[in-house]
């Protein structure tokens, strides 16, 4: 029997989502009780689910604050073994629970997990956010198996195993309740975007591990609520990006790293200065200037989250430049990568 699990959705104003997407997680979801939460919403998402989904268990958070503090709030209502946050605008398949309750109760060092996630419009194609399992780099870059930056793999069975992973996708992360509450949850001042990779890789500096399962597959849409393309979308991902790296690396090259990263992330700004992405340029500016102007609050939680860590984890985390890797050494494929600069 599958213990006790919620299957919990983070809806804004996703109604069109839930229409296409709630059925099905109604019907492979077996036992798993399945709740929306929803970040005051605009349009008529509680009114829609009240009528056609009144089975469905509704978490009305007051304000958008985001999904970090969304799911935050919604999840001190929810009682269950295991918490699966799981993206509106993703299509489940039929065994998309079971494998991965399965792998999380066969090891219970296992705090997070995700299945296999493609493109909902490219079936075969691996989706952005989470691909075959996501990874960093020494710099805090993150990146996939099936995509590094913006180069997709075809699904070819080639990722069909079951391994520890740096993080697992916030699109559909399965994580053990006991160990999101005891980490604090999502940082809420991410506010969005990867929010998933810094609780990730604070369970495993408190020595869980992250772990991906093949064997589940789902479907992604990306881009439900923030295009891809837009600037607030970068803001965030460089801001919170650098906030990760600042709160969870190890001591040891943390101040060298830090300014690398700082210079490489230059680097990009004015990549897309000359690439006619003004907007962009700008966002990567306004972005380090948030990380500045609240550096000493970062660093309040680096200390404070010292004093959790059990042992800093190095497991899954690629000891090269990834930045380096795909626009100089024209390494554009996670299996042309060397295996052997992955740390244990």
């Amino acid at each position: 029997m599958i213990p006790k699990t919620a299957v919990v959705i983070l809806n804004w104003n996703g109604k069109g989502f839930l229409e296409q997407f709630l059925p099905n997680v109604l019907k492979y979801s077996g036992s798993s009780e399945v709740i929306v939460a929803d970040n005051h919403s605009t349009d008529d998402s509680i009114a829609f689910l009240r009528t056609h989904f009144p089975s469905v268990r509704i978490i009305e958070n007051p304000e958008n604050d985001g999904f970090a503090k969304g799911y935050n709030d919604a999840l001190k209502q929810v009682e269950a073994e295991y918490y699966v946050l799981l993206n509106s605008d993703v299509e489940v398949s039929e065994a998309w629970i079971a494998p991965v309750i399965g792998l999380m109760e066969s090891d219970k060092g296992i705090a997070a997990c995700q299945p296999k996630l493609l493109s909902y419009h490219v079936r075969q194609q691996f989706e952005y956010a989470g691909a075959a399992g996501g990874f960093i780099d020494k710099y805090g870059y993150p990146f996939c198996r099936g995509r590094i930056f913006d180069t997709f793999e075809m699904d070819h069975g080639q990722y069909d195993d079951t391994r520890e992973v740096h993080w697992a996708t916030g699109a559909c992360l399965f994580v053990r309740s006991e160990a999101y509450h005891r980490a604090g949850g999502l940082d809420e001042d991410f506010f969005a975007h990867m929010e998933e990779i810094d609780l990730c890789w604070r369970l495993k500096n408190r020595g869980h591990k992250i772990m991906y399962c093949a064997e589940s597959t789902v479907y992604h849409v990306g881009a439900g609520t923030l295009s891809k393309n837009s600037p607030r979308k970068t803001y965030l991902n460089f801001r919170n990006n650098l906030i990760l790296l600042c709160k969870n690396h190890a001591h040891r090259f943390f101040w060298i790293k830090l300014i690398l990263r700082m210079c490489l992330d230059g680097v990009a700004a004015f990549k897309f200065l000359l690439s006619g992405d003004g907007a962009h340029f700008l966002a990567v500016v306004r972005a380090h200037g948030s990380f500045y102007s609240s550096f000493s609050v970062t660093l309040a939680k680096r200390r404070n989250l010292k004093m959790q860590v059990n042992k800093y984890s190095t497991s899954a985390i690629y000891d090269r430049s990834i930045v380096a890797d795909y626009y100089l050494r024209g390494k554009k494929y996670f299996f042309e990568l060397e295996q052997n600069h992955f740390l244990e």
